[in-house]
């Protein structure tokens, strides 16, 4: 077997309902100071305030920084950091979604050290230490709280990460009761970004590309399959929030050692120049680059098809396969409401030329995937999306 290496976190803590314990483990685990890093719009949802409760009760003081926004900039990471030295705190919690997660594993870093955010970029450049870190996410949808990697905007519209192993967090908090407020479209777009991040793991022609991950997208892939539609029509059902956001879970672990690839890299520029959401970017793309993927390396498709849409199984050729299941996966989009064209989010064609362009930074995903995406390949599936 080829070696490979498979790293998460190393304490995963998932039930309905286990927010209340985040006193309790915040006094064991790190103390009585803690930053909490969420956005303006969980506070308004009331999760925070229950967890203050709840830290409150235990003896904890939670200094909160609450200017978290999508697609984090480099100034938002900077200024909370400071906000968790002035407040001498020992350790710090991430509450929301992905944006939040992502900025409190760099607070966690650079607050516990000495390193500065421009010198960690890339892979394998943040060594540590760091303060003790807990994630709770709120969505089912970036697998933050398994992941070791951090976008950062870095310009108006560039984005760059930070991956590395050290801000892998202590503990990730997994409560499918704080997902059930979410709207149908969010639930819709972030599934469909943890399923990418599913399928790109199990495609993904990097070389640590190995039998975990392929077992955890399978999982994940058939929890999200199966509870997608349900959790975001009957937003209420906390079997369909719990299966979901476990899958979600599931696709992080996969993708954090088994990366992701083109889907990844051509929602990227959408995202940053004109700041649609980021599971949505990857919706608007994901059934175009399967089909490019797909006509020449359909066998990862083919394998995985019947475990999100069980009828595929019943499809004997595996061309056939894996086309149904690009096929699928665009309907289960639109059947989950989301935007289907590059147009509908006022992306104007003559654009497209620099979206291609800029998809051609993103080297790092790129060299995972199945086939060699030119720039003439992008503008033609950005066309295609269109």
């Amino acid at each position: 077997m080829t070696p490979f290496i498979f790293n998460t976190s190393p304490s995963i803590r998932f039930g309905a309902g286990v927010l209340s314990q985040i006193g309790e483990i915040v006094r064991e685990e790190i103390g009585s100071r803690v930053l909490l890093v969420t956005d303006p719009g969980m506070l308004a949802t009331g999760i925070v305030d229950r967890a203050l409760d709840f830290l409150q009760d235990a003896g904890v003081t939670a200094t909160v920084y609450q200017d978290v926004k999508a697609d984090p900039p480099e100034s938002v990471v900077t200024t909370c950091a400071k906000a968790a030295t002035d407040a001498d705190a020992q350790g710090v919690i991430g509450l929301g979604g992905g944006s939040s997660l992502d900025v409190a594993k760099l607070v966690a870093l650079l607050a516990g050290g000495k390193e500065h955010l421009t010198s960690i970029y890339g892979v394998g450049n943040a060594k540590g230490p760091r303060l003790p870190l807990i994630l709770i996410p709120t969505t089912s949808g970036t697998g933050s709280e398994v992941t070791p990697i951090s976008i950062v905007t870095t310009g108006k519209s560039e984005k760059m990460g930070v991956v590395s192993p050290v801000i892998l967090p202590d503990i990730a908090l997994l409560d499918p009761e704080l997902t059930l407020g979410l709207p149908p479209h969010i639930t819709a777009a972030t599934g469909i970004d943890a399923m990418v991040h599913a399928i790109e793991a199990y495609a993904s022609v990097n070389t640590n590309n190995n039998p975990l991950s392929r077992n955890l997208a399978t999982e994940a892939l058939r929890l999200m399959g199966a509870s997608l539609e349900t959790a975001v029509h009957s937003g209420g059902d906390i079997k369909a929030r719990s299966d979901l956001l476990l899958g979600s879970m599931m696709a992080g672990q996969a993708f954090a050692n088994s990366p992701v690839a083109a889907v990844h890299a051509l929602a990227y520029p959408i995202g940053g120049h004109f700041h649609v959401p980021h599971g949505l970017s990857n919706a608007l793309v994901l059934p175009h680059v399967l089909r490019f993927n797909a006509e020449v390396a359909p066998k990862p498709y083919a394998e995985i098809a019947a475990h999100v849409f069980p009828e595929l199984a019943a499809v004997e050729h595996e061309k056939d396969r894996a086309e149904g299941f690009c096929d699928a996966m665009a309907a289960l989009s639109k059947r989950c409401g989301l935007q289907q064209t590059l147009r509908e989010m006022e992306i104007p064609q003559d654009f497209l030329p620099k979206l291609a362009s800029d998809a051609m930074n993103q080297s790092r995903l790129l060299v995972n995937n199945p086939r060699e995406v030119r720039e003439i390949d992008a503008l033609e599936i950005y066309q295609t999306a269109w």
